[in-house]
């Protein structure tokens, strides 16, 4: 088995593991109110969080503002405009794309 495959069934593993240590420690009782609201907004804060590093970083950990920065701006007018995902994809990947050919 390689390297890579070996990898995957850990990190598969270790995934099950977390996933089954919620339910386990428990016992079966439901999660504090507060706590509930407190995990729901984990996953928008860590995208959020995702976006801003892939937008900004670069590879020696410097603010890079460059055509990402159109790109998501540009997501972001075609979200307010409560367009389809697709739609708020396509417009990002043009965007960015006509961003790069001119500079």
């Amino acid at each position: 088995m390689s390297a890579a495959w070996i990898t995957i069934a850990a990190l598969a593993a270790g995934t099950i593991a977390i996933k089954a240590a919620g339910p386990i420690a428990l016992g079966g009782r439901p999660l504090p109110a507060r706590l509930n609201r407190v995990i729901m907004l984990l996953a928008p804060s860590l995208l959020a969080a995702l976006v801003a590093v892939e937008t900004f970083g670069a590879p020696d950990r410097e603010l890079v503002i460059d055509a990402r920065l159109a790109g998501v701006a540009a997501a972001g007018v075609a979200l307010l405009l409560r367009q389809s995902m697709i739609v708020i994809v396509v417009v990002a990947a043009i965007v960015t794309a006509v961003t790069r050919a001119i500079t």
